[in-house]
């Protein structure tokens, strides 16, 4: 079964960080966009009448941006072009600002959502400040005091290490308060400067005074010893869960498994079709408006991408590989396609293999990017 993903590109304010594909909200024809959407939807799974899908996401951008009324139209469309089995995971992004009030929570109560991901970052005032957020600390709290007033449970909550202006003695009270709040998710990631955005640019200038690797090495360790000590297992990189909260969706990623993407910019993956949506609003909107699909780049994924991928997204899992499923899935086994490579990598402390399942070691984990390299094929016939 697939997954979905949906994108809200609209935004009230843009952060310093971020180079998602998104606009500023006004002025921007978001009642347009909602039918266009819903139209692509209908256009793509008409293409897929069997590809049942398993989970919802819509992500941005900022979806709660979006005033009640525009968030009724789109979820009412989506389930009813997107039906899901009964108690499956349907996830919405939010700021903690948008749910200062309860109108959108019912909305999205109504409509079956079933899972909020929230976007905090850090509960320093200054750090927020200079990383570009709206929202403060205080607001936080309210939003997810507000989340649970209507019905939500299953919540995950977004935190970023390595910030301009960040302390580590900032990050170990982050993590202090928001452990307080009690979910059942967190993600924690560390900046990446990405071309396109307001960090990259003063980066580029000499005016961004970021954090030590070595900081960021220990505030990624803390990360990790903190979350355990309260309760959530790590379940992939960035990802920590008390049992039976993990992301399914996100879990379809890594799992590399078909999803389709829907909305100005989207990804989707469906039996070898990687394709990719036109970014820009109004070429997004363009083609839909003559009853087309607003796809500008196809590629049909080789076998041997496929199996590369399936290694370095499966390790991205503390779970890892599984080296039966690989085998059933390529009709070959890791060792046929990438020789030694796991040994001396297990040799280098790097994996651990028990026959079953390869997967990172903490070490490991450190050196993620390192490793997935190391399953790049050559030209291969």
């Amino acid at each position: 079964m697939a997954a979905a993903y949906l994108h809200i590109p609209f935004c009230e304010h843009i952060c310093y960080y971020c180079n998602f594909n998104k606009v500023f909200i006004q002025g921007q024809p978001v009642e347009e966009y909602i039918t266009r959407l819903l139209e692509e939807i209908r256009l793509v799974t008409a293409q897929y009448p069997d590809e049942p899908i398993e989970t919802v996401y819509i992500g941005g951008g900022t979806p709660s941006a979006l005033t009640p009324a525009q968030m009724d139209r789109l979820l009412t469309g989506v389930n009813e072009l997107l039906p899901l089995p009964q108690n499956a995971e349907f996830t919405i992004e939010c700021n903690p600002n948008n749910l200062l009030t309860m109108d959108l929570l019912h909305v999205f109560r109504d409509h079956g959502v079933n899972r909020l991901s929230v976007g905090v970052q850090s509960f320093n005032d200054d750090v927020l400040k200079k990383i570009g957020r709206t929202h403060r600390a205080k607001d936080v709290y309210t939003a997810f005091a507000n989340a649970r007033r209507a019905g939500f449970e299953n919540m995950s909550m977004d935190l970023i290490y390595r910030l301009p202006g960040q302390t580590q003695a900032d990050f170990t009270d982050s993590l202090k308060q928001a452990i307080s709040i009690d979910l059942p998710h967190y993600a924690t990631y560390s900046l990446i400067l990405e071309q396109r955005t307001v960090f990259y640019n003063l980066m580029r200038a000499g005016k961004l005074q970021l954090p030590s690797d070595d900081t960021e090495a220990d505030e990624y360790e803390e990360a990790m010893a903190f979350f355990a000590a309260h309760g959530l297992h790590q379940y992939e990189i960035s990802n920590f869960a008390k049992p039976g909260f993990e992301s399914v969706h996100n879990k379809k990623y890594w799992q590399n498994q078909d999803y389709f993407g829907f909305g100005a910019g989207a990804w989707g993956y469906l039996d070898r079709d990687r394709y990719h949506n036109f970014g820009p609003i109004q070429q997004y909107l363009a083609p839909l408006r003559d009853n087309k699909v607003p796809v500008f780049a196809r590629q049909l994924v080789s076998p041997e991408e496929q199996m590369e991928e399936q290694m370095f997204l499966g390790l991205r899992m503390n779970t890892g590989v599984d080296r039966h499923t690989f085998a059933q899935r390529f009709g070959m086994s890791v060792e046929e396609v990438f020789g030694t490579t796991v040994a001396d990598l297990v040799q280098r402390r790097l994996l651990t293999d028990d026959g079953q399942h390869i997967a990172l070691t903490k070490r490991g984990r450190f050196m993620g990017n390192d490793v997935f390299e190391q399953f790049l094929l050559d030209d291969v016939d």
